[in-house]
Parts: C-alpha cells; sequence; structure tokens
C-alpha cells in the first residue's frame, strides 16, 4: 500500500501539472492534502505537516534561492555573462566555437538560469558560428547542454539548492560533487555536440556586428567572476575546514564558519554584483528594477519548494514514507532510485527543478532506511537526483523549446539532438557519481 500511495500521489502531481495545467505548487499541495486524509491522518497532524514542510524548507534554504536569482539577474544584465563567455571564447579559439559554448553554459548557468542563458548567448553563439563556418546545430547543442549540466547540478542553481535543503544535505560537498559530475558530462556534451550533432548542417543566418559602446559599458573579467566566485569559495572552504579542531585557530575558524554558511556567502556574492554596473543607479535596485524582477522570478521557485517540503512531511508523518523505506531497504537499486524517479519525473512534467524537488520530498523521509546516513552520502543522493531530472528534455519542458526555436530546428530534430543529448548527459552524470559512490564505499 505504500508504495501504491507513492505512485499514484506522482502520477496525479504528473497528471495536474501536464494535463490539467494546474500551477506545480497547487498541485504539490492539493495531492499532499490528499494523501494524508487518504492514510489516515488526522487533521491536525495534516494541518501541522502543510505548516512544518513549508516553513522549516524555507527557513533553510529561502533566502539562498533568492539571493542566487539576483546574482543571476546582476550578471545578466550588466553583461558580466558576455564579459566570461568571450574571455573563455579568447583561451579556447574561434574556431573550438562547441567546446568553447559548451564551457560557457556549464559556467553562465551556475547563477543564471539556463533559459536566460540561452537567450542571452544565442546571438553571440550564431555570430561565432557563421564567422567559422560552422553548422549551428553542433554549438546551439554544447551550448544548451552546457548549461542543462550545472543547472542540474552544481548549487547556487535553485534545483540542487532546493534539493539539498530538502535532504540536509552540505551545500559545499554538493558543490564539489556537482562540479565533478557536471564537468565530466560537460565533456560527454561536447563530444556530442562535435560527433553528432555537427552533423546536421542549419545555417546561422545573417549576423549583426556588436557595437562599441555596448562593450564599454560592460565590467571587467574580473569584476564579473567574482560574484560567481567568491561564494563557492566560501562555502567549499567551510566544508573542507569542517573537521578541523578549533582550538589553534579559533577566530579564523567562526570567520570562516560564518561567512561559508550559504546565506552569508551568497550575500557577499551580491555585494560584489553591485560592482558590475559601470554606473550604480537606484532604479538597478528598485521593485521595478533588476532586484525586483529577480524576487518575481524567484517567486514561483520559492513556492514549488515549500510545497514539495509539505509533500515530504506529509509522507514523513502519515508513515507512507517508513513503509516505503522498510520495502525498499533490502533492494538493490540503491543510490539509483532517486536518479530513475528523478528521470520519471522530468520526462513526465518537463521542469528539471520540478523533479528535483518532487524526487527529494519522496527520498528524503527514506534516507536512513535506504542507509544513506552520512554527509557524503546526502550529498550523492542530490546529484543523482539532479542527474535524473536532466532525462529527458523533450517537448513539456521550455528549454526544449528556447533551444530549438532559437536555432532554427524542428521538432523531429529537436528531439534528435537536444532531447537525445540530455539522455546522454544525465546518464553520464550518473555514471560518474555510481564510480564515486563505489570508491566512498
Amino acid at each position: 500500500m505504500a508504495i501504491l500511495y507513492i505512485l499514484l500521489s506522482i502520477a496525479a502531481i504528473i497528471l495536474l501539472i501536464t494535463k490539467l495545467k494546474l500551477h506545480p505548487f497547487l498541485s504539490l499541495l492539493l495531492v499532499s492534502i490528499v494523501l494524508g486524509l487518504v492514510s489516515g491522518m488526522n487533521t491536525d497532524l495534516i494541518i501541522t505537516s502543510i505548516q512544518e514542510g513549508f516553513g522549516g524548507t524555507l527557513g533553510k534554504i529561502g533566502l539562498v534561492i533568492i539571493l542566487g536569482v539576483i546574482i543571476g539577474a546582476f550578471l545578466e544584465h550588466s553583461g558580466g555573462a558576455l564579459v566570461l563567455a568571450n574571455k573563455i571564447l579568447s583561451v579556447t579559439g574561434s574556431k573550438r566555437v562547441s567546446t568553447a559554448m559548451g564551457i560557457i553554459g556549464y559556467i553562465i548557468s551556475i547563477p543564471v538560469f539556463s533559459d536566460s542563458g540561452f537567450v542571452l548567448l544565442a546571438s553571440l553563439n550564431k555570430t561565432l558560428t557563421k564567422k567559422a563556418g560552422l553548422s549551428l546545430a553542433g554549438t546551439a547543442i554544447a551550448l544548451g547542454l552546457g548549461l542543462s549540466c550545472s543547472h542540474a547540478l552544481v548549487p547556487p542553481t535553485p534545483g540542487p539548492i532546493a534539493a539539498a535543503g530538502i535532504l540536509n544535505a552540505d551545500l559545499g560537498l554538493v558543490m564539489g560533487l556537482g562540479l565533478v559530475a557536471a564537468g565530466i558530462a560537460l565533456v560527454a556534451a561536447i563530444l556530442f555536440a562535435n560527433k553528432i550533432a555537427a552533423k546536421t548542417f542549419i545555417d546561422p543566418g545573417p549576423i549583426e556586428e556588436e557595437k562599441d559602446n555596448k562593450n564599454s559599458d560592460r565590467p571587467g573579467l574580473f569584476r564579473s567572476a567574482l560574484p560567481i566566485l567568491i561564494p563557492i569559495l566560501l562555502i567549499v572552504l567551510k566544508s573542507a575546514t569542517a573537521s578541523i579542531s578549533a582550538e589553534n585557530w579559533p577566530v579564523l575558524k567562526s570567520i570562516i564558519g560564518f561567512a561559508g554558511e550559504p546565506v552569508i556567502a551568497l550575500l557577499i556574492g551580491f555585494a560584489f554584483c553591485l560592482l558590475l554596473p559601470k554606473k550604480l543607479t537606484k532604479d538597478m535596485i528598485s521593485t521595478n528594477g533588476w532586484v525586483g524582477k529577480a524576487l518575481t522570478d524567484s517567486a514561483t521557485i520559492l513556492l514549488v519548494t515549500g510545497a514539495g517540503g509539505i509533500f515530504g512531511k506529509m509522507l514523513q508523518n502519515s508513515d507512507v514514507a517508513g513503509m516505503l523505506g522498510d520495502s525498499l531497504g533490502n533492494s538493490n537499486i540503491g543510490i539509483f532510485l532517486p536518479f530513475l524517479l528523478a528521470a520519471a519525473i522530468k520526462s513526465a512534467q518537463g521542469s528539471s527543478t520540478v523533479a528535483l524537488i518532487t524526487t527529494a520530498s519522496v527520498i528524503a523521509p527514506l534516507m536512513g532506511s535506504l542507509g544513506f546516513t552520512s554527509e557524503m552520502d546526502k550529498a550523492m543522493v542530490v546529484i543523482a537526483t539532479g542527474a535524473g531530472s536532466l532525462v529527458v528534455s523533450h517537448v513539456n519542458d521550455s528549454f526544449f523549446w528556447v533551444v530549438t526555436q532559437m536555432s532554427n530546428m524542428d521538432v523531429k530534430t529537436g528531439y534528435r539532438l537536444h532531447t537525445l543529448g540530455t539522455l546522454v548527459i544525465g546518464s553520464t552524470a550518473m555514471a560518474t557519481l555510481f564510480i564515486m559512490f563505489s570508491i566512498f564505499h
């Protein structure tokens, strides 16, 4: 019955989102309440589960999501993202456009949403592709897959952050493992783009040369990199020094511990964002400016994350999760369980973020039963979930349409290149994680 409850709940969430077009927040909330009633919970416990699930989840992770989105908005609007892109191009060379675009996507998507990142970089990609005499199919797929790799696996992207919060995983470990898994998946993405996607010729079409006055308003490379690098370094540094005794360096460890807290680290990253515009104005940080728009964009993610927390708490308090854990505890699925569950949800409803949050909410109450108790185990479950959330992007995913429509691809070509490509990178990330999991166990 426990397995049946879980399957019916997930099926209901997917049905409400895909067929009835109900918002993921309402879908998760309504299914959570019905699950509580059907499983025999009393009404007081249902209300408590809603309050604790929503408030507890956002209390841990809400501010981190908001600050990550704000940092991405500043990089996008100030031109800092394009500065980073141009620097990578100068290193890789103008002829290796696919390799450059994959690396650019990998880096840009850490703070910037993959949809926004592709729109932001599409013009640059077309220009470079035309100049190099290449097919747009290869370079666009490299960019799209590069963006996808870090979008699903590397905080402070909202999906991995939310999953880490729900599973109570160490964010520094998640970052470290995510960067490795996403990096190896990126290699597979570039190989796929060069060896398979590039064989389909798509003309980039006419291009527009950039005007010098646009370039003069952009920040320098150093300033553009700081809002990304500083928070990552601080969070990873805190995790790396967690096991070191504070007896010899009490003040230093205290400072690192405070600055490495995800909220503080990203707040410091936001402070460096204020250096990005050529001239910082009140409009940029106003309700209608960059900050206001970023807060609006983060609202949906916060609501879905909170609703995912409700779903997880309802599973936990109804004891459905405990029964399911006992059933699966002796299975040989292991670390592949979150991967397969996330892949099923992603393929069915389209959103990697929703797949990450929903899967984390289902898995969280089962962690003890499945034997995932150490900090490393928790971080690996987050990465397995992220890898599953890549498999696969197709017509129910907004990113599928962004990539295909901005790259002159028809739906058939999109399935053959973009959809297959997401299967490749998701499977590669999971294979990488499985090797790491085997080493640590």
